[in-house]
């Protein structure tokens, strides 16, 4: 029964692979045979293969790679600088009531607010440097983080924290052994909807505020109308959030081995 199992899970496990992998394939398959057949107007969509040219084109002059380790260093540091208060913070709320009735309405009030809009507002204390870019990123990270930690500290269910205390468990055991494990899935969750976000924020901070990143690159290529290039911009954003996704899932299911994906 058990290599029966094993072997089931093997093959669910190929299968979705397979799925992940030739989905994309399709649709860029799709896309070629439309761009041939000229329904697709090049103009304004470029086939796959005129912007995987424009890709080796600007990979060989170096310039893709300006841009996207420009784009990297103010996603690391923005996510980073995001990530670290809004565990804190959310610790804190989830535990104590206080701190949650203190913080609470002020994380209401600011969290609907577009952080692209306070940009402006942002480069008037930290500049049109790069220091701008990471605190907006950084605003936009903690939010997700700080209210999905809160949430999953106070969904724990009170019967590990009986237990803990009948055993006596002192604080630092409490806080190690039920607290953070408790709370790792939703803090993880927390910090996979960020680095969507902080995707969508950089790139929206590079259109007005960049000399050098994929948002730039973006952007500058419509005014010049390099419309593969902008594509390429695209694709690359969208492998960084496949590859950053994947990656963070890796470490989840590390940190989080008792946990696993349903069918």
């Amino acid at each position: 029964m058990k290599a029966d199992t094993g072997q089931r899970g093997w093959s669910i496990e190929a299968e979705e692979r397979m799925l992940a992998i030739a989905s994309p394939v399709a649709l860029l398959a799709i896309w070629q045979v439309l761009s041939w057949f000229k329904v697709l107007d090049a103009r304004f969509i470029p086939s796959p293969i005129t912007i995987f040219e424009g890709g080796i084109v600007l990979i060989r002059s170096g310039e893709l790679w300006i841009h996207l380790s420009a784009s990297l260093w103010r996603l690391v540091a923005g996510f980073l600088l995001g990530t670290i208060p809004g565990i804190a913070i959310g610790l804190l709320m989830g535990l104590s009531r206080h701190v949650r009735a203190a913080l609470d309405p002020i994380v209401n009030a600011t969290y609907p607010i577009p952080k692209i809009a306070i940009l402006p507002l942002v480069m008037l204390y930290f500049g049109i440097g790069e220091a701008s870019k990471i605190v907006i990123i950084a605003i936009a990270v903690v939010y997700l983080v700080l209210i999905n930690t809160m949430v999953g500290v106070m969904t724990i269910e009170a019967i590990y924290f009986d237990v803990a205390k009948s055993f006596n468990a002192p604080r630092r055991k409490l806080f190690t052994r039920v607290i953070i494990p408790g709370s790792l899935p939703m803090i993880f969750a927390g910090l996979r909807l960020s680095l969507g976000v902080s995707l969508i924020v950089i790139v929206s901070a590079e259109f007005v505020a960049a000399k050098a990143g994929i948002g730039y690159l973006i952007w500058s290529s419509w005014e010049t109308l390099l419309i593969e290039n902008m594509f390429v911009g695209i694709i690359v954003i969208t492998i960084l959030g496949v590859v950053s996704n994947f990656l963070l899932k890796e470490v989840e299911r590390v940190l989080i081995p008792w946990r696993k994906e349903r069918d």
